[in-house]
């Protein structure tokens, strides 16, 4: 019995191409071997890997427009990057651990920095986001005034919480990156105005993707040390475009130099260049430079200022015994100019004069001591009299002072400030004091 043409058979087509359905015809599949095949999840887990093992894939920014949006109850982002011109696309997925504070739209220019995956249940590639920056400067300004907005009605930028810097700092924290120019500018700054500081650097990415909890980081952990712990925190970079300053406007460090318990100095950019972080800090310096000026006194400015305050306690204690003294002239003409007195009067008289005079005596001997003890604690304050008696300033060739043995090595250049002059040497060898080999 001749078989019946299967459904949809042309009957045209099978002649053109002499199909004989009454004969039966063998597939090509029915000769050799089955070849080997493999599950559909070692497939794409085999995918997978390939994309987990290109570094370029793993580590990658890329530019378009965002479309299909859609945010889940969870505060995931899923959406499209478009590519307008190739007519591209790529799906991408901005997890919330990732995406708290930043805002993305339909429509968005943005430049996402992410890895290439894949999602074994469609078996579709996926872009995993974890970091997004908007495109183009009025982008970015509309991003900046939206998180101003948000932060100062939290009260973010509120000048009645904003501190004092202490005027004489013992220590202070520089939240930086340690291979750029701002480090070097602000350790000399230091040194050349005020030497007894010591310098604590908290290293920090300052731009590029993952900057921003690189520097919240840097200054939670200044502010989580419990010995030596900082007085004042610098934040501080160079200059640059405002993409390379953007970390600077994330919330991630707002809110972290807002938590901070220890004051902190902003130094961003140039003096033009205005950020979020600007705002909330305790004080802004228009360069690092500046900073580190604001954070330490001018030690040739201190000394001036010492002199004119022994200069004024002295002014003014001559004034007061000149007064003392042209008082008691004129007591004494008034005793000496007056009617005659009854001899009983003018003993009691004498008597008190000789009274007076004593008083007077022991209070301008009250005076002069206060005034040498006045004097002798404004020589305590001079640094240079610490020098005098014997004491040095010993630090490296780069300004860093040294106060602990232990910091040293052997054969390590130093600079050793007398009162007189600077010597420079090297280190022999580093003797334990009898204390440390106590503790030991």
């Amino acid at each position: 019995m001749p078989r019946r043409p299967p459904s949809g058979f042309n009957a045209r087509r099978a002649q053109q191409r002499q199909i004989d359905w009454d004969e039966p015809v063998q597939s090509s599949r029915d000769h050799g071997p089955i070849p080997q095949s493999h599950p559909v999840g070692d497939i794409a887990r085999h995918i997978r890997s390939k994309l987990k093992s290109d570094p370029q894939l793993n580590d990658v920014w890329i530019e378009g427009e965002v479309r299909s949006f859609n945010r889940s109850g969870a505060g995931h982002y899923y959406f499209d990057l478009a590519d307008a011109e190739s007519d591209a696309a790529l799906s991408c997925a901005f997890f919330r651990n990732q995406n708290r504070g930043i805002r993305v739209e339909q429509g968005d220019q943005v430049l996402v920095h992410g890895s290439a995956d894949v999602y074994l249940p469609r078996g579709s590639l996926q872009i995993i986001v974890d970091a997004v920056r908007p495109i183009g400067e009025g982008v970015l300004q509309a991003e900046f005034e939206r998180l101003f907005r948000n932060l100062q009605a939290e009260g973010l930028f509120n000048p009645d919480r904003k501190r004092p810097i202490p005027s004489y700092p013992k220590r202070i924290g520089v939240v930086t990156s340690p291979s750029g120019a701002v480090w070097h500018d602000i350790q000399q700054v230091v040194a050349r105005r005020w030497p007894l500081v010591s310098l604590l650097l908290a290293p920090c990415l300052t731009q590029g993707a993952g900057a921003a909890d690189s520097i919240a980081a840097a200054i939670e952990e200044l502010n989580l040390l419990t010995t030596d712990e900082p007085d004042v925190l610098i934040v501080a970079r160079g200059g640059g475009s405002p993409e390379d300053l953007w970390a600077y406007n994330e919330e991630s460090v707002a809110r972290a130099i807002f938590a901070s318990e220890i004051p902190v100095i902003s130094a961003v950019g140039h003096e033009t260049d205005v950020t979020i972080s600007d705002h909330v800090a305790d004080r802004r310096a228009p360069t690092p430079s500046a900073a580190a000026e604001i954070a330490v006194p001018d030690r040739a400015e201190e000394a001036a200022r010492l002199a004119a305050l022994r200069q004024q306690a002295h002014y003014a204690i001559e004034g007061r015994v000149s007064g003392q003294q042209q008082w008691l002239a004129l007591v004494r003409d008034r005793f000496d100019t007056g009617a005659p007195h009854p001899p009983t009067l003018r003993v009691e008289l004498n008597r008190r004069r000789l009274d007076l005079d004593r008083a007077l005596s022991i209070s301008l001997a009250d005076i002069r001591t206060r005034w040498a003890a006045a004097g002798l604690r404004l020589n305590a304050l001079n640094p240079r009299r610490t020098l005098e008696r014997g004491f040095a300033i010993v630090s490296r060739v780069d300004g860093q002072v040294i106060t602990s043995a232990a910091r040293l090595g052997a054969d390590e250049a130093i600079e050793i400030q007398f009162a007189d002059g600077v010597v420079c040497a090297r280190t022999a060898s580093r003797e334990r004091s009898g204390e440390a080999k106590q503790h030991e």
